[in-house]
């Protein structure tokens, strides 16, 4: 079973890349964050593998960080997850920012993601709230600027993606845009309200 991957980075794209080892290209699905963290085509790129066997494929999944795996794992082992519901919810959300509200049981927050209802929610809760402790300080200290996911507002992002849904906006280009706000506010505002947020998404948006 292939465990990861250290090659020349030969494609990529939000939802999968294909990196080159020995000749051979392989092709992986990633989550956006994944994707956010390669570098250019053409440089060497080291992924994480999780290899899903299944009666009519074999697909390779890849994480740029090993917490990352640990909880595609984790999800895919509740009924109902499967490997691609997984990566949605990777995509969306931080490792340490999940942990956090399966812990406090935030089903508003987990239920902004497409695929995921309150009893999946509440699924989630129930069989993860053990299993997510050793994850739940992985992402601290990944930078030494405060996210917004990190402090103890973890509904605001939840709301202003939900804000944006219904304004017409596909979920991915939400989460995608204000992952850029959220990295334009670093430093500025510990806990900007979700009023600013989605000010400064619409317009990004509208410069597009």
């Amino acid at each position: 079973m292939i465990a990861s991957l250290n090659g020349s980075l030969l494609a990529k794209s939000p939802g999968t890349v294909v990196v080159d080892v020995g000749g051979v290209g392989y092709e992986v699905f990633i989550s956006s964050r994944t994707y956010d963290m390669l570098p250019e085509n053409g440089q060497v790129c080291s992924l994480f593998i999780q290899t899903v066997v299944r009666a009519d494929a074999i697909n390779l999944f890849g994480f740029s960080k090993k917490e990352e795996k640990e909880l595609f794992l984790l999800l895919i082992a509740v009924s109902g997850i499967g490997p691609k519901l997984a990566l949605t919810i990777l995509s969306g959300i931080g490792v340490g920012e999940f942990c956090q509200a399966i812990m406090a049981k935030d089903l508003a927050r987990l239920t902004t993601f497409p695929g995921i209802g309150k009893k999946t929610a509440q699924r989630l809760c129930v069989e993860l709230a053990e299993k997510v402790d050793g994850l739940s300080g992985s992402d601290a200290g990944a930078s030494a600027v405060p996210r917004m996911s990190d402090t103890p507002t973890i509904n605001v992002m939840g709301d202003a993606v939900s804000a944006l849904i219904n304004l017409g906006y596909p979920q991915a280009t939400a989460w995608q845009v204000l992952r850029t706000v959220e990295e334009q506010l670093a430093g500025e505002v510990e806990s900007p309200p979700v009023e600013e947020l989605i000010r400064r998404a619409l317009r990004l948006l509208a410069a597009r």
